[in-house]
């Protein structure tokens, strides 16, 4: 029942990831007009770097996909936790609304814990 949970927890949190990698290439969601000046100044100076955008959008289209899998889904909690870090980060100092981002958090910690012997293997001395 667990891994079912997980499962469904881990599908929607990557379509989460993989449409806002898509939103990055194809604009599909209007941003909205009352969005507030340090916000609209905090995009506008990520533009001006012109391979960061695609970059993290490439990041989270495949950890987003790789995050669905269940056998590749380690591999995508350690490509999605940077991003994750930015995205609380930035609705904490932006003053956004917290609980999507929070929950999502929560879901990628959860995913890495049942996850611990795969990271431990790479950092644990093997004779």
């Amino acid at each position: 029942m667990k891994n079912k949970f997980l499962f469904i927890l881990s599908l929607l949190s990557g379509l989460m990831f993989i449409n806002a990698g898509l939103n990055k290439f194809f604009n599909y969601i209007q941003v909205p007009e009352d969005l507030p000046e340090e916000a609209m100044n905090m995009f506008m100076a990520m533009m001006e770097i012109a391979w960061l955008m695609p970059l993290i959008a490439v990041f989270e289209i495949i950890g987003g996909a790789l995050f669905i899998i269940p056998r590749f889904r380690a591999f995508g909690a350690i490509m999605l936790t940077p991003i994750m870090v930015g995205i609380v980060a930035h609705h904490l100092t932006l003053g956004f609304g917290l609980p999507i981002p929070l929950v999502m958090a929560v879901i990628l910690v959860w995913v890495i814990i049942e996850n611990k012997d795969k990271y431990l293997s790479m950092i644990t001395k093997n004779n």
